[in-house]
């Protein structure tokens, strides 16, 4: 429950003006936050101080003075939001001025976090905002939530942030990564799950840096346990040419012992392990070898991870098999109608039909499974078209609330409702005026407002909510969805006649799995994302990719890749690089509708686990958090075992 304003400023000046506390009773970090804010800032809890926010030009020039860390820590942020996506968090990555140099937060709610100031670019030190998950975790250099009352500002107390620093390889702060709702509930300690998930990324991001710096140099990654090497919880040493120690992370201070990387920094390997470093930089080696700390005589297993090139100019691999290269792609633009063809028989005949209604009123839906590149398809279709320079607008039907998504595309004049801006909004509709309009999962949009869509297209006329003059609008439509409309038509979840008025032309995407160019998509992937200097992907690793079954298609790859790229080291990617669900072999599955099986126990263990899925949907009203949450497993997994058992993730109409 929220504090009111002024009895949450008369609690902050209170806890300021008590006495300093015993030394064995020590303030909390909110408690000396707050008095930084009150004696050291001179803030007032209950002023509206207005966010600085920097202009384009000084917060560009922020982003290009951490580039390699704005890039590394974007991949990461895209991975963990697909963790925390739904429950009302937006992930903000901010430079030790609490300067937001980035953002990862559904578009629906990104206007409600502007209007509380945490926008890219906007300044959140101690200075500026009084305690906040951002400047406390900078002032105090540590992981920490900060929790609705926790901050020292009365506007803030319906925010809840969960912040962890992230240091470059020499041990200084050099960004907060920040998780924060704008009316999370529950208490303070309930965020622990939360803070946890940040700074596991936050430590992956430190791991990233830290071989990106020493990409041309020996990595020695070490731990007392075997399973622990190479992933997050083993230590780091980069040793130059000369045998000496250039940089040591945190992890490896903490298992070698020492307080400071002074300690290590300019000693010898053979100083702080029992092997030389020309052992160390064998090639022959095995990957795994065992070394003991000269210090104390502890074991240790190793991975070393030599990236300079050999003479000869080849990346080390680790299988047999000669790697896979990938070369960057000169240009990363929109892509063209006819890259999208590929070698896919479907995609080359898509394209085909594409190409003849380009430039004509033809309407257009395109179906396909989720993650497929319905939106690209659409935009190629568009840049081939004579509106290609003109506006290109998608809306996520889908992913506006119901009671917002009419003003989206239609807009709405000043005063037309409460909460209205004073100046108005012009539609999606007009912001489209003369180019195309995307109207991505039309099969989700309300039935009240599939009439006035119909009415529009056919008028070609819009009327803004508290407007009496039609508008008039030159806008191609072009529809997208996952759902099967003829069959939403026939259960009265789709109007009739607007599922005529849009079904000119069906544009099927095939699923990733089941594309014949697969393998030239996964290369054109890592061809988009890969520096200048390009990569060699081991076959073995690669294998795995063609061999997985992309049940998030092309936006999993997509992910996939960016992460692969961000872990592997030496400019290789390996299989240990890739995610787990990845790697792991496949199962043969039952069936999940089976006509004729030789193990009878086999079917009714499948039957049974059907059965009780549907049950759970049922009882939760096609809510999938809550019946992800009901199982304890995560919405990946439960939709996975959704599309096992062939169960059509449709809505129940309900009716009055």
């Amino acid at each position: 429950m929220k504090e009111e304003p002024g009895l949450h400023a008369d609690r902050v000046l209170s806890v300021v003006a008590r006495p300093a506390r015993a030394s064995q009773d020590r303030a909390t970090p909110v408690d000396e936050s707050w008095r930084r804010c009150l004696v050291d800032f001179k803030l007032d809890p209950m002023v509206e101080y207005q966010p600085l926010v920097l202009d384009a030009l000084r917060l560009r020039e922020r982003r290009d003075e951490h580039e390699d860390l704005v890039e590394i820590a974007r991949a990461e942020m895209d991975l963990l939001y697909e963790q925390i996506s739904g429950s009302g968090y937006a992930l903000l990555l901010a430079d030790t001025d609490g300067v937001i140099l980035c953002e990862k937060v559904d578009s629906v709610l990104r206007s409600m976090f502007s209007r509380a100031g945490l926008l890219v670019g906007a300044e959140w030190s101690e200075r500026a905002q009084g305690t906040n998950g951002i400047g406390t975790c900078v002032t105090e250099s540590m992981p920490i939530t900060i929790h609705q009352s926790d901050h020292f500002r009365s506007r803030h107390v319906g925010l809840s942030c969960s912040a962890s620093p992230i240091h470059d390889p020499d041990g200084r702060l050099v960004a907060v990564l920040d998780a924060s709702s704008v009316n999370a509930g529950g208490t303070r300690e309930s965020q622990t799950h939360t803070v946890a998930l940040v700074s596991s990324s936050a430590r992956l991001i430190e791991k990233c840096l830290f071989l990106r710096r020493y990409c041309n140099g020996l990595i020695v990654r070490f731990h007392p346990r075997s399973e622990f090497v190479s992933l997050i919880h083993d230590g780091m040493l980069a040793v130059g040419g000369d045998g000496r120690i250039l940089a040591a992370d945190a992890i490896s201070m903490r298992l070698l012992g020492v307080r400071n990387r002074a300690e290590l920094v300019g000693r010898s390997v053979s100083e702080v392990f029992d092997a030389s470093y020309d052992e160390l930089a064998r090639r022959s080696a095995p990957a795994l070898r065992q070394f003991r700390d000269q210090r104390c005589g502890r074991g240790f297993f190793a991975n070393i991870v030599n990236q300079e090139h050999t003479s000869g100019g080849a990346l080390p691999t680790r299988s047999a098999g000669d790697p896979v290269h990938v070369a960057p792609e000169a240009e990363a633009g929109c892509r063209s109608l006819a890259e999208l063809a590929g070698g896919d028989p479907q995609m080359e005949r898509n394209v085909r039909n594409a190409r003849r209604v380009a430039n004509n009123r033809v309407p257009i839906v395109i179906r396909g499974p989720t993650g497929s590149g319905k939106e690209v398809f659409a935009r190629a279709l568009h840049a081939a078209s004579h509106r290609a320079t003109r506006p290109f607008v998608a809306v996520n039907c889908a992913a506006i609330p119901e009671h917002l998504i009419e003003s989206e595309l239609f807009g709405y004049e000043r005063g037309a409702f409460t909460g209205a801006r004073r100046e108005g909004m012009r539609g999606r509709f007009l912001q489209a005026s003369g180019g195309t309009l995307f109207l991505d999962e039309i099969g989700d949009m309300p039935l009240a407002l599939q009439t006035r869509l119909l009415r529009v297209l056919e008028s070609g006329e819009v009327i803004p909510l508290g407007g009496e003059l039609p508008l008039r609008v030159d806008v191609r439509v072009m529809c997208a969805t996952h759902r099967n409309l003829s069959e939403l038509m026939r259960r009265g979840a789709f109007r009739e006649d607007l599922y005529y008025r849009l079904n000119g032309i069906c544009i099927e995407l095939p699923a990733l799995a089941r594309r014949g160019d697969k393998e030239a998509l996964i290369l054109q992937c890592f061809a988009r994302e890969v520096p200048a200097a390009g990569i060699s992907i081991e076959r073995v690793a690669f294998s795995k990719l063609l061999d997985h079954d992309w049940p998030g298609n092309i936006r999993e790859l997509r992910s996939v890749v960016r992460t692969a790229l961000a872990l592997c080291e030496g400019g290789t990617v390996r299989e240990t690089d890739l995610p787990a669900e990845v790697c792991r072999p496949r199962l043969a599955l039952v069936d999940p509708l089976p006509r004729v099986a030789e193990d009878e126990n086999l079917i009714s263990l499948a039957s049974a686990e059907r059965q009780a899925l549907l049950k759970v949907i049922e009882q939760h009203q096609w809510n999938m958090t809550l019946v992800a949450a009901h199982f304890g497993i995560s919405r990946n997994t439960l939709y996975r075992k959704i599309k096992r058992h062939g169960i059509r993730i449709e809505r129940p109409i309900l009716r009055a």
